[in-house]
């Protein structure tokens, strides 16, 4: 297949090398038949979500789906060929806070479900362990960066580390971590969690709330 290939060629040429009738691929993957007609003949795209659904029905990871045209052994870093259009703004209405007696949790562009990176605003509460409790452990990586005051970084496996304002750190998340306020009221940070798992918005969130609920 030609570099580059649209979403329709990709999906043309999974259906021959299945020997499927565009009927056949429609019932298998639950997307209308006139849907899937006009998206292989590129009169038509589809969502981020419908295109998961497509994929996941048929037994294949977005990764293997768009490597396609790119011959055996191509992976998703490669450079997909299809942009699917996903975006979010950030606004009053596209958040979730939550408050817990360390952390005011504000998550970003919640309506984009699936997300593989979740961005969150912090506010650092607590300024000591025993305030903050046990150390936090999660799926996946996260980047947090300082944007006012100075934090205290507590690490399972390293020594405190002091971050001002500017300064970020990048960890991995399932090592307990904790930040502290030091010298300041609160601080507030960006943090921005990633994980191959789809959910990790809703984990995060559910994470959350567990810990706003035990008592203080």
């Amino acid at each position: 297949m030609k570099k580059n290939a649209t979403l329709g060629q990709l999906i043309g040429a999974l259906r021959q090398r299945n020997g499927w009738t565009l009927k056949q691929m429609s019932e298998k993957v639950g997307i209308p038949l006139s849907t899937l007609a006009k998206v292989e003949g590129d009169k038509l795209s589809l969502s981020y979500d419908k295109l998961e659904q497509f994929t996941g029905r048929l037994g294949l990871s977005m990764a293997e789906f768009l490597a396609q045209d790119r011959g055996p052994g191509a992976t998703a870093k490669d450079g997909p060929p299809v942009v699917t259009g996903r975006r979010s703004l950030t606004g009053d209405s596209n958040s979730v806070r939550i408050h817990t007696g360390a952390y005011d949790y504000e998550y970003l562009c919640t309506d984009l479900r699936r997300k593989r990176m979740v961005p969150i605003l912090t506010q650092v509460l607590a300024h000591t362990l025993a305030e903050f409790g046990d150390l936090v452990r999660h799926q996946g990586e996260e980047f947090i960066y300082v944007v006012e005051g100075t934090i205290e970084v507590h690490l399972e496996f390293y020594a405190p580390v002091t971050l001002r304002q500017g300064q970020g750190i990048y960890i991995d998340s399932m090592m307990g971590h904790a930040y502290l306020a030091k010298d300041c009221e609160r601080a507030l940070v960006l943090g921005v969690c990633s994980s191959d798992d789809g959910n990790l918005q809703g984990d995060l969130i559910t994470l959350a709330e567990e810990s706003a609920e035990r008592p203080a």
